[in-house]
């Protein structure tokens, strides 16, 4: 079962929170678990784990971004992006379901053809580890982009990724569920 977690203290994304047992060391909380916290996140070359974007000299920088650091374990890599892919999609029905128009290209979301998050999946000797951000405050982003409060009137960011970390626990869980409910053939 995936165990979740909304940390209020402000906590600045650089990358190296993208890290084996970063949740279990910091917060306690041992096995599959996705944490969501607030702060700056300014993640610089050298500890972007998207070598597409190192090749293209793209940092990612955001003064305010919604971050979830989710990490699985005894689950492989194409597994881990289908399930970054659902995070995705789970954020982008919330914010459908708030009468916003999201388009979704592979890992990414857009509002109004600007930029709404970054995402990444990666693996680690022990488990998948995924980062996916939202852009809370879009200004002095490296591209065009859009943000839940300054662009979206989202304000209350807790409830949001609350109910972000609610549904993907719940989503996982139910695939699970479900695979136990058929006859083989």
């Amino acid at each position: 079962m995936m165990k979740t977690l909304f940390i209020d203290k402000e906590i600045k994304y650089e990358g190296w929170q993208l890290s084996p047992h970063w949740i279990y060391k910091n917060f306690k909380i041992q096995g599959d678990s996705t944490v969501a916290f607030i702060g700056e996140c300014n993640v610089k070359l050298t500890e972007m784990v998207d070598i597409e974007d190192v090749i293209n000299n793209e940092p990612i920088y955001s003064r305010s971004m919604l971050s979830f650091i989710s990490e699985q374990f005894n689950t492989g890599l194409v597994e881990g992006v289908f399930r970054q892919r659902l995070l995705i999609c789970i954020i982008k029905e919330a914010l459908e379901k708030r009468g916003i128009t999201v388009s979704r290209s592979g890992d990414d979301l857009f509002v109004n053809g600007k930029k709404l998050t970054v995402s990444i999946a990666t693996k680690s000797l022990t488990s998948i580890l995924i980062h996916t951000g939202i852009n809370i405050d879009s200004a002095g982003a490296p591209v065009k982009a859009s943000g839940l409060s300054s662009d979206l009137g989202i304000n209350d960011i807790k409830e949001f990724a609350e109910e972000i970390l609610t549904k993907y626990s719940e989503e996982l869980e139910d695939i699970v569920l479900a695979s136990t409910k058929v006859r083989g053939v």
